[in-house]
């Protein structure tokens, strides 16, 4: 049977991207996904925000399912996300820099734990050796399960025996560690970039997309998982920082046509790199490092300018305030998992072949209609993690756990 394209995302531009895995085919590592300030407080939230962060979310899952290039143009949810991430992290530095890094800390290692901990012995089980050339090298990064300051090992080829798990299931799994990894270092810069922000605002804030210039497209190259982790940085540094901006009222200080304007321009440089520097990958941005920087930074810049600051969520949007109150608390359970999910609806999917008469009579739709398919599945798939798993999230940030938090309680009626 021969399975669609699927990619896990990973804006480095150094990914690679191999057809959905076929079983006993392995996949060369690549990496996306999910999150910004992880931790969401009922009160007080602001709900245009969380809308854009439950969009980012399902727009991660919907694009490591079809690996449509064109969603990296449409929404770039990792801009977003991290945008976001930038203003609630300006918002908590008004108190001590060390107590709001260690509540971060707090918030974000214990679910990556509980992920580890779920993933990281089956590897070994299925036969994950430490690399002898590597020495005592390899279980320093083996730590980074702990503390993800760099990217964690994972065999590339670790199927099990019965098929259940195909040879790349360990790379689809692990693959969105790397957005942790970013995330991390961006918490621990934030001090000093808020100092530098508000300091010399427009320096700081252009600084990033100049140093994704250097580093992202050629004239200096940082080898190794340091590149990419400095290339990750650099790409989504503005949009960090454009959260800053949002948080301090920069934007409202500069006309809005001028805003605008402006935003617009270096979009459509964006485009104009995009279209010269296009890989096998089509206008897929997370390809191109300098795209990606511009396009999503002006992106999130007219995103944030024209920022409501609902307190509720208007019209008909209402009617999603429990699932997106849900993917808000949930963020970081969503994207650690969605990835193993999506893999896990193949050995499901695969079954429908073996139904006496439906597999004979219906194969041929059924491998047409196969993403499809897995996008449907990997949603109830999801909807049993968050309970299972998801509770850890609340432990982490010191509240009792909660089994399904959509707030439905808060909500009269």
């Amino acid at each position: 049977m021969s399975h669609p394209r699927h990619r896990l995302t990973h804006p480095t531009g150094v990914r690679r991207t191999v057809p959905f895995p076929v079983q006993g085919q392995s996949e060369p590592p690549v990496a996306e996904a999910a999150t910004p300030s992880f931790a969401t407080e009922p009160g007080g939230r602001d709900r245009y925000l969380d809308l854009l962060r439950s969009v980012a979310l399902v727009r991660v899952v919907v694009f490591h399912v079809f690996g449509w290039a064109w969603l990296t143009v449409l929404f770039p949810s990792m801009g977003v996300m991290f945008a976001l991430a930038g203003s609630l992290m300006a918002r908590s530095l008004a108190r001590p820099a060390r107590d709001v890094i260690r509540g971060r800390l707090r918030r974000l290692l214990p679910p990556m734990w509980a992920f580890a901990a779920a993933v990281v012995p089956v590897m070994f089980l299925l036969g994950w050796k430490p690399v002898k050339e590597e020495g005592i090298w390899w279980f320093i990064k083996l730590g980074c399960y702990l503390l993800p300051v760099g990217a964690p090992p994972y065999p590339w080829e670790n199927g099990s025996p019965s098929g259940l798990l195909e040879a790349s299931w360990a790379d689809q799994a692990v693959g969105p560690l790397w957005y942790i990894r970013a995330y991390l270092w961006f918490v621990l810069a934030s001090p000093l970039l808020l100092k530098a922000f508000r300091r010399m605002p427009w320096p700081t804030l252009l600084a990033p997309i100049g140093l994704t210039a250097v580093i992202g497209t050629g004239p200096v190259t940082v080898p190794g998982e340091t590149g990419e982790g400095l290339v990750d940085f650099a790409v989504f540094g503005s949009c960090w920082i454009l959260g800053f901006a949002h948080h301090d009222g920069l934007l409202k200080k500069v006309p809005r046509y001028l805003t605008v304007s402006l935003a617009a321009f270096v979009m459509a440089f964006g485009l104009w790199w995009a279209s010269g520097h296009l890989t096998e990958e089509g206008w897929n941005l997370d390809e191109i490092p300098l795209a990606q920087a511009a396009w999503s930074f002006g992106f999130c810049v007219i995103l944030l300018q024209y920022a409501p600051s609902w307190r509720q969520l208007p019209g008909r949007t209402a009617r999603w305030d429990g699932l997106i109150t849900l993917t808000n608390n949930r963020a970081v359970t969503i994207y650690l998992w969605h990835n193993l999910l999506i893999t896990a609806t193949e050995p499901v999917i695969d079954q429908l072949w073996n139904i006496p008469y439906f597999g004979d009579h219906f194969g041929t739709y059924i491998g047409a209609s196969y993403t499809a398919l897995m996008l449907l599945l990997v949603w109830p798939l999801l909807a049993l993690t968050i309970p299972a798993i998801g509770w850890v999230e609340d432990v982490a940030a010191k509240r009792a756990p909660r089994i399904w938090p959509n707030g439905s309680r808060k909500r009269p009626g």
